[in-house]
């Protein structure tokens, strides 16, 4: 599909400053998400590094004691536990505090003990810090990569519109180029534009973010999809395209110029050029919307079967969570079933949560 475009004077070129810009919710989001990753990162790592030590010479503690012990469960599943430990060992006494973080689907109370190192006896924890321990790390790594994934994009993102805006007041050839318009938004006299090169030319499909001064449109072109195609430049190898105002005022021009350029177009729409117009979708149908709701619950329900079956005959630990609490949550003849296969496995070790008879630490 092909639009009508515009013939600029082969020469080299200036544009406007700031016609490529970031939304300001980026450079107030950055340092949130920054802040959120190191705390993240600082906060559970001392940890984990703490109980992989442990966990190299375990030595349970008989004589200890825990004290104020609580777990606190967000969204359903994000499980932080806190404790006070004190306990004795080789005739020194140790005092310590500890708090976990871990991912788990779990009703009820957590059976624990203290846990410390045989090499390093001032460092302490719970067995069920020791129990979780590649989940934490799982989802401490899951965490900072999201985060940090998020943050260096966005640095690159600003990066990338610093460079192209620096090289903006440089002459260069201009390029013209149809793209598509992706969201718009009017405030008062102000309109911000978010378009993306996916139309024709290169198909970069890069977006950027563009606000116009007040009395200037883009310069659309036409339609696609529903959405309004409007003209943008490449300014010779810069990364992103920059969006035109109807006048050609973004370009340095002379009043004559920039007739001659906007001609073809005056021709081409009979002096009617279209207008940026927001397009509604129409959406799927009801039936089509539920049947994706029982396909995501019956995928959802398939995954949750097939991870407990794949916990009580193949996993490498009984403690692997949360299986051993979907497995707790099974109705009665199918949980004695996934004991039996633990027990087939791990019956002279202590039984997982679901598992366990009255002394909450043999098999039922």
């Amino acid at each position: 599909m092909t639009f009508p475009t515009i013939q600029l004077p082969q020469r080299a070129l200036t544009l406007a400053r700031n016609v490529i810009t970031m939304p300001k919710v980026i450079y107030f989001s950055l340092p949130v998400l920054i802040a959120l990753t190191a705390f993240m990162a600082v906060s559970e790592t001392p940890g984990i590094l703490r109980d992989w030590t442990i966990n190299q010479s375990p030595t349970q503690v008989d004589s200890g004691n825990i004290s104020d012990g609580k777990c606190s469960t967000r969204k359903g599943f994000f499980t932080n536990c806190s404790a006070h430990l004190t306990y004795t060992y080789k005739g020194q006494s140790y005092d310590k505090d500890v708090e976990i973080m871990f991912v788990d689907i779990h009703a009820g109370d957590y059976d624990t003990d203290i846990v410390i190192s045989g090499d390093h006896p001032e460092l302490a924890t719970l067995s069920l810090g020791l129990d979780m321990l590649w989940n934490r790390i799982i989802t401490l790594a899951v965490f900072v990569a999201l985060l940090g994934g998020a943050c260096i994009v966005m640095i690159f993102q600003i990066l990338r519109v610093w460079n192209v805006c620096g090289q903006l007041h440089r002459p260069a050839l201009l390029e013209p180029v149809p793209v598509e318009i992706t969201a718009f938004q009017r405030r008062g006299k102000r309109l911000t534009v978010t378009y993306a090169d996916k139309v024709a030319g290169k198909q970069t499909g890069r977006a950027a973010h563009t606000r116009f001064e007040p009395g200037q449109e883009p310069l659309i072109v036409g339609e696609k999809a529903g959405k309004s195609v409007a003209l943008a430049v490449w300014h010779g190898n810069t990364s992103l395209p920059v969006l035109l105002d109807n006048r050609l005022e973004r370009i340095e021009l002379t009043a004559e110029e920039r007739a001659n350029a906007l001609a073809p177009l005056a021709a081409a729409f009979g002096g009617r050029p279209p207008e940026l117009v927001a397009q509604g979708k129409k959406g799927p149908s009801i039936k089509a919307r539920l049947a994706r709701v029982l396909l995501i619950i019956l995928l959802f329900i398939a995954g949750i079967f097939g991870y407990w079956l794949w916990y009580v005959t193949s996993a490498g630990s009984q403690f692997t969570s949360p299986g051993m609490d979907l497995n707790n949550m099974m109705p009665a003849p199918i949980n004695r079933w996934g004991c039996d296969q633990l027990k087939k496995r791990f019956g002279d070790q202590r039984a997982p949560f679901g598992c366990t008879a009255s002394d909450y630490t043999s098999w039922k």
